[in-house]
């Protein structure tokens, strides 16, 4: 398989370990994704959880940025909702202003966290906001016009002319509806929905050519996890699995220990491969893993493939994703 592979990040924080940590492991995994060659390197937002240390991608973003040479980097995703456009645009401005070339900037519709968390996100509180995404969405694209012409008929931007290549995620069908009809590139969460294939179809028999995008794009993000041996792999994913029926149950844990969670899933009779409804996990040797990411990428149609994986040590997460760019990577110039 010669498809471009990146890195979808949600810096996961070990258990006995700070947000602090967990950030600049993922500072130091940046830097090993630049020098094994994946495409690009994106991290995720979340909100209010004891696990996932990234709730301002913007802030991480220049930071990996300055510690890698040649990657893009950028969010995957902005939850678009919580903010205002043009604040979002003069953000990723900047960062594009700072690194040309390099910036990327997915826009998300989730809230990234519990109810609770979202209302005090809010800057008001009294009323319900609308749904106005697709508004928003708008808007936002409207602040990064494709030609230099119209771009002279906007404000200026602080990083001008230099911008971030936008990207829709999501993980449903309205949000593929959407990305064709706006001619954006699609990332399709398949580590949240693996029954996406024909939502990437429809994408595609859908797309509208833009000024951004002549052709439909997609882009996806599966859970990936590779080791020496494919009983490894499983152990190593054995703490992901954990905190995801934690997770189904209202409990929210940092990454836990593989023996603690081998041991979790032991009382319960999980099997290995089971992480719960609708999804996907992709374990095992690097030959296993080549071949399932094939199958994935030939189920999609993709274009690109982001991995994603939440381990308990930082030592074996940079092993995941240096097994893989061994078998898959071409070695980069």
């Amino acid at each position: 398989m010669t498809l471009p592979l990146g890195i979808l990040d949600q810096s996961p924080i070990p258990e006995g370990a700070t947000g602090g940590t967990a950030l600049r492991n993922s500072i130091d995994l940046a830097a090993l994704a630049d020098a094994l060659g994946y495409s690009r390197y994106w991290v995720a937002e979340h909100h209010g959880t004891p696990g996932l240390a990234c709730a301002s991608p913007e802030v991480l973003i220049p930071l990996l940025a300055g510690a890698t040479r040649r990657i893009r980097v950028g969010s995957g995703g902005i939850m678009l909702p919580h903010y205002s456009p043009l604040k979002v645009a003069e953000t990723f401005s900047m960062l594009a202003g700072l690194f040309p070339g390099r910036i990327d900037l997915g826009i998300g519709r989730a809230a990234g966290t519990d109810p609770t968390t979202t209302r005090a996100l809010r800057r008001d509180r009294q009323h319900v906001p609308a749904d106005d995404f697709i508004e928003q969405l708008t808007e936002l694209l409207a602040y990064f016009p494709a030609s230099a012409e119209r771009l002279a008929l906007r404000s200026p931007l602080p990083g001008g002319p230099e911008k971030p290549a936008v990207s829709l995620l999501g993980s449903s069908m309205q949000s593929a509806l959407w990305a064709a009809e706006m001619g954006l590139p699609y990332v399709f969460a398949d580590f949240i929905n693996a029954n996406g294939a024909s939502i990437a179809a429809r994408y595609r028999d859908t797309f509208r050519p833009s000024e951004r995008l002549a052709a439909p794009r997609v882009m996806v993000a599966a859970w990936t996890v590779c080791a020496e041996t494919d009983e490894e792999a499983r152990d190593l994913a054995a703490p992901f699995q954990m905190m995801m029926i934690q997770l189904f149950r209202g409990v929210l844990i940092a990454v836990p220990p593989v023996d603690k969670a081998k041991a979790f899933l032991a009382e319960l009779g999980t099997p290995p491969e089971r992480l719960g409804v609708h999804r996907r996990l992709i374990a095992g040797s690097p030959a296993r893993v080549e071949a399932a990411l094939g199958e994935l990428a030939a189920e999609y149609r993709a274009d690109e493939l982001l991995l994603v994986n939440i381990l308990h040590d930082h030592g074996t997460r940079r092993r995941s994703y240096e097994l893989v760019a061994e078998r898959m990577i071409p070695t980069p110039t």
